[in-house]
């Protein structure tokens, strides 16, 4: 969903708990509608942050030296960090 999308679905579920006076419109209470909208809106921000931490980070072991055979393979692990930017 991304952030935006959550943040704009708790801002309307905010304005439709908070905001209106007539709440009944037909057989829909408004305010049940804008407090389902936030909580969405608030387990869709939690969920796209949890993804984005967890991608960024990738653990790469680097490969023995090549050619020289006298010096033996280590296990040292690099981490890398890779971020891209989104326009």
């Amino acid at each position: 969903m991304g952030i935006g999308g959550s943040i704009l679905l708790i801002v309307v579920g905010a304005i439709m708990t908070f905001g209106l006076d007539d709440t009944d419109v037909g057989p829909f209470n408004l305010d049940t509608i804008g407090w389902i909208l936030q909580l969405a809106g608030l387990v869709g921000l939690v969920l796209t942050l949890y993804f984005w931490n967890s991608r960024r980070r990738t653990v790469v072991v680097a490969p023995p030296p090549a050619g020289n055979t006298a010096i033996p393979p280590t296990t040292d692990e690099v981490v890398e960090e890779r971020r891209t930017r989104r326009y």
